[in-house]
């Protein structure tokens, strides 16, 4: 995504809100800080976790297609390609609706999932409780298209309700729970509704104008507030309602369902619930969401850049994923911008995760054994993530990091840190060994151990700066 940089290191984007099912992001300048002291609190605690696993997941997959996207007439140039679809878009669609009869992901093992998370240094969970195309993963009474569905042949199965066997699973690793809800919906015919202003051609938004049905519109709004309300009290405990769909909102676009009132009323229920109402700004989005992006500079808000373990958010046959030293270099430069990473993985049609992504999930979870204590629970320090370095802050602690890009990267005994800030010692963080160390007018200069240059190179060397 272009950017345009401000004289305040304020990312502000200047593209369409969502461009090929990608989204944009808000502003920082758009972000408002919340007043209550626990909401504040656990924006404090969001910050802690910086990692976390993404899953976006349902009928779908079957496909090996981009989720959803391909049922919206103005996105079909470029949702549909890769396939010799019909000519009779219309046939198309009432195919994919149909996907719920043969989605039957009987080797799905919640567990395990949760147990690979954990290996994985994740620190929570979003989930897709539903994405645009309005198939809900859990045991809903506002729709019949649903997992538990009589038409879903996985509706019998011990799992059916899947959101609460999955939720209660990574629970029970400690990880915390973030649900994903699209606050579009393109099945039910209170949003999309048959034979009204817009035909048969239709797009992401409603098919009518809510202001000359507002009748209609009311209802959409209710069936909306009913979902959210069956999530947030009868699945356990959720920490962040993750909503997409931004361009459901007020305003110029005319669709406001009156987000506030039914967040306000579930914080009675979860009152340490945050609202992530992504690309729309104000009090309900507690946490900013680049997405497949990472800023070009630190942001000081809370933030989470959601990125692909492979190509795709859903399932993509045959894909590619990105390595161990891919994501840990992403994770780090987030890090040290400020963010969390939410890193996607779209469970395969039988409910197994893919094997390249298991490979990724474990080799950074071996990673972060080691060093997660650099990662965890730290803030940002200038000068953030430059020349190949990122740098973490904890206490008296600042960590640096050198990345290599390569296990065949050139190493150096001497690195020119670009860090100006005080100094009062300098550690190898492998075995806490002091390392000599001199003041540059560009920093500091680092000389480290003999055995940090043995073999391939690291994904990072990672050394401590005393500082007090």
């Amino acid at each position: 995504m272009d950017a345009l940089e401000t004289d305040q290191n304020v990312v502000v984007t200047n593209e369409p809100e969502v461009e090929e099912g990608v989204h944009n992001y808000s502003a920082e300048s758009e972000w408002v800080k919340p007043t209550d002291p626990l909401i504040l609190e656990r924006i404090e605690w969001f910050k802690d976790q910086k990692i976390g696993l993404m899953m976006h997941w349902g009928p779908y997959s079957q496909l090996g297609l981009v989720e959803s996207w391909a049922l919206s007439d103005a996105d079909g140039d470029w949702s549909r390609g890769g396939v010799d679809w019909t000519e009779d878009m219309e046939h198309f669609k009432r195919e994919y609706v149909d996907l719920n009869k043969t989605f039957n992901p009987i080797r799905v093992q919640p567990e395990l999932w949760a147990d690979l998370a954990a290996e994985g240094g994740f620190k929570y969970l979003t989930f897709t409780t539903k994405h645009h195309d309005g198939f809900c993963m859990w045991d809903t009474r506002t729709t019949d298209y649903r997992i538990t569905g009589s038409e879903t042949p996985f509706h019998m199965h011990r799992y059916a309700d899947l959101c609460k066997h999955i939720f209660d699973a990574f629970r029970s690793r400690g990880l915390a729970i973030s649900a994903y809800f699209s606050k579009a919906d393109w099945n039910t015919p209170y949003y999309w509704a048959p034979g009204m202003e817009r035909g048969q051609h239709m797009w992401r938004g409603p098919s009518y104008d809510p202001t000359k049905y507002p009748w209609l519109w009311e209802k959409f709004i209710k069936f909306t507030h009913d979902q959210i309300e069956e999530l947030l009290t009868r699945y356990g405990r959720i920490d962040m309602l993750w909503l997409d769909a931004g361009w459901v909102r007020g305003g110029e676009r005319k669709q406001d369902i009156r987000l506030g009132e039914i967040v306000d009323r579930m914080r009675e229920h979860q009152p340490w619930l945050l609202a992530v109402d992504r690309t729309v700004g104000g009090p309900y989005e507690n946490v900013v969401t680049p997405e497949q992006t990472i800023p070009k500079r630190a942001m000081h808000i809370p933030w989470e850049s959601c990125i692909t373990m492979g190509t795709s958010f859903s399932f993509k046959y045959e894909d590619t994923y990105k390595s161990g030293r891919e994501i840990v270099h992403m994770l780090l430069e987030i890090v040290a911008k400020g963010g969390n990473l939410a890193l996607n993985v779209g469970p395969q049609p039988d409910g197994r995760l893919p094997e390249g992504a298991i490979r990724g999930m474990k080799e950074l979870g071996a990673w972060l054994a080691q060093y997660g204590e650099a990662v965890y629970g730290t803030r940002i320090v200038d000068p953030y993530f430059q020349d190949g370095y990122a740098f973490t802050r904890k206490g008296d602690n600042v960590f640096c990091f050198k990345l290599y890009k390569t296990a065949d990267s050139a190493m150096k005994q001497e690195l020119h840190i670009p860090y100006q800030g005080p100094i009062k010692g300098v550690q190898w963080y492998d075995d806490g060994s002091a390392l000599e160390y001199s003041r540059m007018d560009a920093g500091v200069k680092v000389v480290l151990p003999e055995q940090a240059l043995q073999g391939a190179a690291p994904i990072a060397h990672v050394i401590r700066l005393v500082t007090a």
